[in-house]
């Protein structure tokens, strides 16, 4: 089997993950009256949790907890089974994931050191098993509020594409190729192109290859 030679040498990881720390504070100094705004908002929509947390995998398979603003209720069907996804899904909801103002509270999984800005999306644990050697090379570097599969395509490609990609980005890792993909983000968030803009705004669980 051909191994293969992450770009990412030992002084790359550094210079990214202080820079990754170093903008993560700024930025939730900057943003904090939209993360107050927003918290309040769901607090009055939905009432808490505010924030969704969630276990992940994160560089080498390593666990995290994940922080997300909440965006759909905890309504269930009379058995007590989470309705689908597209009728817990709140106005309030919808903005957020059209907008991405959803991921702020990731600003504080970079500072802490557990995310980049950019980099493959931190997927569900459960995932790990269903990996091919590898679509599990993803997990080389830090997992990203952002990545080379968001600006490629997000939910409208498959997950074979979409490992493809972050493989790629794996393989191709610069700080100017992380500059072009958080350009890329911000222009796409913009102009909501490649937003999914229906109510539900999940993929099919993948099951492996």
């Amino acid at each position: 089997m051909a191994t293969h030679q992450s770009p990412i040498t030992q002084f790359n990881r550094l210079i990214k993950y202080v820079l990754d720390r170093l903008f993560a504070a700024l930025a939730l100094v900057v943003f904090s009256p939209f993360i107050v705004f927003v918290a309040i908002a769901i607090y009055l929509r939905m009432g808490r949790p505010i924030v969704f947390t969630q276990a992940r995998p994160g560089k080498d398979g390593h666990i995290f907890t994940f922080y997300k603003f909440r965006t759909m209720t905890d309504d269930r069907d009379a058995d007590g089974n989470l309705l689908p996804d597209v009728q817990r899904i709140t106005a309030i909801g919808k903005f957020l994931r059209q907008t991405s103002l959803d991921e702020l509270p990731q600003l504080w999984n970079v500072l802490k050191g557990d995310m980049s800005f950019v980099g493959p999306r931190p997927l569900l644990v459960e995932y790990l098993e269903r990996y091919s050697p590898e679509q599990a090379r993803r997990h080389d570097v830090m997992p990203g509020i952002t990545g080379w599969a968001q600006i490629n395509g997000r939910n409208s490609i498959s997950w074979s594409e979409k490992f493809k990609l972050d493989v790629w980005y794996v393989d191709n890792w610069s700080l100017w190729l992380d500059l072009k993909i958080l350009f890329l983000t911000i222009w796409k968030v913009v102009k909501k192109d490649g937003i999914n803009q229906s109510a539900q705004d999940t993929m099919e669980k993948f099951m492996g290859n």
